[in-house]
């Protein structure tokens, strides 16, 4: 099966305060059902208050990131299907909880992973 990443920017989700528990209900809820359902690898949201930082082979920090990544914000999910039908359906799924269209985009298959 294929992983997938289903994703959106934060200026992406554009909603009024008095809308957030419910969207944070409803998302919750695509999330329980892609885990009930077997699907659910991993998700969240990036925490825009931490910086990013490149770290060097030799382990050298530096702050910053490169930079077509500079805007690498918003909220993020990894789910295994067997189709990129599939895919689609839970993309729709989770933009109707977000309340905003999702990204999709497959991994490469690797058998390690």
């Amino acid at each position: 099966m294929t992983k997938y990443l289903i994703s959106f920017p934060s200026a992406a989700m554009v909603l009024p305060d008095e809308d957030l528990q419910a969207v944070s209900d409803a998302t919750h809820a695509v999330v329980q059902e892609a885990r009930d359902a077997g699907v659910w690898v991993f998700g969240g949201g990036i925490d825009e208050s931490v910086s990013p930082v490149m770290v060097d082979g030799d382990g050298t920090v530096t702050e910053g990131t490169y930079t077509q990544t500079e805007q690498l914000d918003g909220g993020y999910a990894v789910l295994e299907l067997p189709s990129r039908e599939e895919a689609l359906g839970w993309a729709a799924k989770i933009a109707a909880a977000c309340r905003c269209a999702q990204e999709v985009r497959a991994f490469q298959y690797d058998p390690a992973s």
